[in-house]
């Protein structure tokens, strides 16, 4: 929203009166004086008219949680704890997830009440590499290295995956690298290799990696750096 249509909308002040409050230096956001009509503003925005709060800023959180195997990434579900369950923040009835594990995955998860920075990770155009550590049941064939990078096609969906970058660790370990999510993407690609996947971690998203001292189970909140690097601002 512009700060000129929320300030109009305050006691239907209407848009000329809006715009002279803003031009007389009457209006302050996040406590500095803007002139600018057009400045953007949203929910976590505290924007003043004088002496009056126009709109109170919202909380935003951003969260990373080491994911268990077992636990639901879901907000909320009747019959099996989800990751929701884990943060212990009285605002956590407003976190979303911004990249789902499977329950039988386990790592990186990241969590937020700020959808624009959710969307900036996790829509498919904005390519953010996903890095994960995966065991299959067979060792892994040195052709599926290629295969991985000329992509699978999926008829359910009708697309083609995008090229993936798997990195062979020995035997039956691998780093797989995807620029997308699709549904149980890393299993559905290992099987049309011939092989089953028996344990999945995923390791990053974009810039942000799992620390090794956040046991399974932890969270904690990013920092301003890494809310901004997650969200491609530096």
């Amino acid at each position: 929203m512009k700060l000129d249509r929320l300030i109009a909308g305050y006691e239907a002040m209407g848009r000329q009166a809006a715009h002279l409050a803003i031009a007389a230096r009457r209006v302050r956001v996040n406590g500095v004086y803007v002139t600018d009509g057009h400045h953007p503003v949203d929910r976590f925005t505290l924007v003043e008219l004088d002496d009056a709060v126009i709109q109170a800023s919202e909380r935003a959180l951003y969260l990373m949680l080491h994911k268990p195997v077992g636990i639901l990434s879901a907000t909320k579900d009747d019959q099996h704890p989800t990751v929701i369950d884990l943060i212990d923040d009285p605002d956590k009835h407003t976190l979303h997830i911004a990249g789902r594990l499977d329950r039988s995955t386990s790592g990186l998860v990241l969590l937020t009440n700020d959808g624009r920075w959710s969307k900036r990770l996790m829509t498919a155009e904005e390519k953010v590499p996903k890095v994960y550590l995966v065991e299959t049941l067979d060792p892994i064939a040195p052709d599926a290295v290629e295969a991985f990078a000329r992509g699978f096609y999926f008829h359910t969906e009708d697309i083609t995956t995008l090229p993936a970058e798997l990195v062979l660790l020995g035997g039956n370990q691998a780093r797989l690298t995807l620029h997308e999510g699709r549904y149980h993407q890393v299993k559905r690609m290992f099987h049309r290799v011939g092989n089953r996947v028996i344990n999945l971690h995923r390791e990053s998203i974009g810039a942000l990696s799992l620390p090794a001292d956040l046991p399974p189970g932890a969270w904690r909140a990013l920092t301003s750096q890494e809310v901004l690097t997650a969200a491609g601002d530096d």
